[in-house]
């Protein structure tokens, strides 16, 4: 299985338009997502965007379930607007439904913020409600049959 995405590269920038609206420049638009790949009884796919930097402590930015295994790109701006049908947003840890982007602290470095898909076995049943990334990935551990990932940069000076 395969992830890319035409917003951006994998270890590269995030340009500031996929930021909150807080940062300068920010849109809070949410990134493309290109899926490749997913094996056979694949009922359907998860993702996750998540802050890896150590003073974030795991912050949800995305997650969405339930997306139909057919797809192959959620287009750049999709969240809460033109997700695959079928699919589910959560709560993020901003405490808003859909896609936050970056708004790390001024001055705290780099922050690596990691896009994973899952390809899973069957549509987990999810509320749209805020998950921790722990309980997001309880709650599909036994149905992951593959994932992928990438991460890309961005840093608020």
């Amino acid at each position: 299985m395969n992830i890319t995405s035409g917003s951006f590269s994998n270890g590269g920038a995030i340009d500031p338009k996929y930021a909150m609206k807080a940062i300068n420049g920010g849109k809070n638009i949410s990134p493309n997502v290109r899926i490749s790949g997913a094996p056979a009884g694949t009922k359907s796919l998860a993702l996750a965007f998540v802050d890896r930097h150590p003073m974030a402590g795991g912050w949800v930015h995305w997650l969405a379930a339930g997306i139909d295994p057919a797809t192959s790109d959620i287009k750049e701006g999709a969240s809460l607007h033109a997700m695959p049908s079928g699919t589910r947003e959560m709560i993020n840890t901003f405490g808003a439904k859909g896609y936050g982007g970056p708004q790390p602290p001024r001055g705290s470095g780099p922050h690596r913020y990691e896009l994973t898909v899952y390809a899973l076995s069957e549509s987990p049943q999810l509320r749209e409600k805020e998950y921790t990334e722990k309980e997001f990935l309880n709650a599909i551990s036994n149905k992951v049959l593959a994932k992928a990932a990438i991460a890309g940069i961005f840093e608020n000076r």
